[in-house]
Formats: structure tokens, sequence, C-alpha cells
């Protein structure tokens, strides 16, 4: 059984989900193969697909490094079958490299809780959430995230508050300088997503639109026992659980937020609804729910996945 398999943190199971990445990525990737003529856009989807692979991982190393679950391999499925429900989401470059900039961020947000170099901490963080910015502009909303964190742990020192400043300073000068370097167009992206747009009738086809009706049942599903729970979490973990339901909100922010819009977006959601996921199994005493929810969510993300190849 599914939730059964993922109930440790085996080795086997990162051979297993890397295994699975690779074979979705491949089918997705194969439905066009004019890009197989050329080595360099070979090279730009092999490293798309390592990224992909980090992504994932990176996951799992926040959610155990840090206790956000009990030591099972939840968290890191439940990442993988949101990647399979939205199939975009494996091949929007600019989305895949924000996305790993931002789980960067969250890295260094969470330990934050240790108080061992906050100010590095702040400033990594922030600099990474401008970076991600460069590559999806609404991403720089997760900044409010810095700030929450800098509330929760270390507010009395005001230099706490510039050092976020500091970093965004320091991102645009590298920013500015690559743009005189490469020319005007290097800014065009970043003008076009500028104005945010609240339109969602993008869908290309009807699996979009149900793929997207099943996420939001889920996030419900997942998000209301999660912030239930989060007073009864260990006290020295409860800040850790409520930057992951932030940054769960500010991902859904920078969806609504986002000009050009497609399902890809939701992407900057999917490894905090992956922890409060992996939470939610769990939290399920009977073994039957468990395996119920885990083989549900896979069996409909392949199925949508399938019926849009």
């Amino acid at each position: 059984m599914l939730a059964s398999i993922f109930s440790k943190t085996r080795p086997i199971n990162y051979v297993l989900l890397g295994g699975v990445l690779v074979l979705f990525y491949a089918l997705h990737m194969l439905q066009d193969q004019s890009w197989l003529g050329s080595y360099t856009t070979i090279g730009l989807k092999v490293t798309l697909l390592l990224l992909l692979a980090g992504t994932l991982f990176l996951t799992g190393f926040i959610t155990l490094k840090n206790t956000l679950t009990k030591t099972n391999s939840y968290a890191l499925l439940l990442f993988l079958l949101f990647q399979v429900l939205f199939p975009s989401t494996l091949s929007n470059v600019n989305v895949i490299i924000a996305n790993f900039f931002l789980l960067l961020a969250l890295r260094r947000l969470i330990s934050l809780q240790s108080l061992v170099t906050p100010k590095e901490k702040i400033f990594d963080a922030s600099f990474w959430i401008f970076a991600a910015a460069l590559f999806h502009f609404w991403c720089i909303i997760y900044i409010i995230l810095v700030f929450i964190s800098v509330v929760f742990h270390v507010s009395r020192d005001y230099r706490n508050w510039i050092i976020p400043f500091i970093a965004f300073f320091a991102v645009g000068i590298i920013y500015f300088m690559l743009g005189l370097m490469v020319g005007h167009e290097f800014f065009d992206h970043i003008i076009e997503e500028l104005t945010p747009s609240f339109d969602f009738t993008y869908f290309e086809n009807i699996y979009q639109n149900i793929a997207l009706a099943i996420y939001a049942a889920i996030a419900a599903l997942f998000v209301a026992p999660y912030v239930i729970s989060i007073p009864n979490k260990p006290l020295n973990l409860q800040s850790s659980h409520k930057k992951i339901l932030f940054s769960f909100f500010i991902g859904v922010g920078i969806y609504v937020l986002s000009a050009n819009k497609n399902n890809s977006f939701l992407a900057f959601t999917f490894a905090p609804m992956a922890i409060m996921g992996a939470n939610y199994l769990e939290s399920q005493d009977n073994i039957w729910v468990r395996e119920i929810a885990a083989a549900l969510i896979a069996v409909i993300a392949v199925l949508i996945f399938v019926m849009q190849l």
C-alpha cells in the first residue's frame, strides 16, 4: 500500500520518487520531440529535471531537518503527486527556478528559530526571494514571510528590519548590471508581469479546470486540520508550522496576482501543501484512511496527467 511504503524514510523511497519524477518528466517532454535534435536544448531539459529533483528533495530536507513531520516520506510523495497533477509545472522554466529559490529562502527562515547567525539567515532568505522575483515578479511578496519571521524571533534588534532592504539593493545592482550587459530585452518580462491580473479563464482544456478544482478540495482537506493542530504542536515548533501556513497563503497570493496565469504558478504552494498533507496523513489513526487518501490523490493525479498527454 502507498501510505505504508512511504511511512518511513528509507533510501529506496528516494530512489522510487526520483524514478517516478524522471518517468513523468520524460512523458511530458516527449510530447514534442523537436528539441531532441539540439544538444543545447537537451542540456537545458536535463538541467530543469535536476532542478525539479532538487526542489523535491529540498522539500524533504526542510521537512525532516526541522521536524515538521514525523520520520516519513509523505511530504515528498505529495509534492511529486502535485507536480504530476499539474504537468505544466514540469516545463515552466521561470517557475521552476523561482520556486527553487523560494525553497532556499524558506529553509533559512525556518532555521532562524535556532537564533544562530540570524542576520545572515535574514539576508540569505531575502536575497533568494528577490532573486526569485527576477524570474517571476510576484514572488516578491514572499518577503512578507521574512518580516513575519523577524517578528517571531528577532524583532528587538532594529538592524534585522533593515537587512531585507540591503538584500534588495544587492540583487537590484546585480540585475541592472546584467541588464546593461545583455540589453533592454532583459527587463521586458519583469515589466510585463508588473500589472496584477485576476483573469482565471486561462484553461486550455477541461482537465486543467478539473485539476484546479481537485487541488482546491485537497487544500481544504489539509489546511483546516493543520490550522487547528498548530496550538497542539510542541511550543518550540509552533512558529515553524505557522511559517509553513503563511508560506502557503503567500503562494496562493502569487498565483492570484500573476499575469498570464496558468496552473504552473500553483507550484509555489506545493511545498507547504505537501508538509500540511503529511501532517494530515500521519495524524490519521486508522491506517485505511491514510491508504485511501494517498491512493486517491495518486490515482487522480495520474489520470489527469494521462488525459493531458
